[in-house]
């Protein structure tokens, strides 16, 4: 696929067609890595960035199991509740 670097104010850049966009998931911030061959275009990710969608479909179905799975025998034994 061929783009255009173009001029925008004082700088220059490319325009990315929205079907790439779409299929990279590529959105807001992204990093910029120069590479032998040109400019790598890559997502930034987040820590943890996935985590919201994960607790709402959990909430979704009420399900905390996971959760509960994760005690280790010391929060069994020493924790009260």
């Amino acid at each position: 696929m061929k783009a255009q670097i173009i001029q925008i104010g004082n700088s220059q850049g490319i325009r990315i067609p929205k079907a790439v966009l779409e299929e990279t998931n590529i959105s807001g911030e992204v990093e910029l890595e120069i590479t032998s061959d040109g400019i790598l275009i890559k997502n930034i990710k987040k820590p943890r960035g996935d985590w919201d969608a994960t607790f709402k479909s959990l909430a979704e179905i009420d399900d905390d199991l996971s959760v509960r799975e994760t005690s280790t025998d010391f929060a069994k034994k020493e924790w009260q509740w």
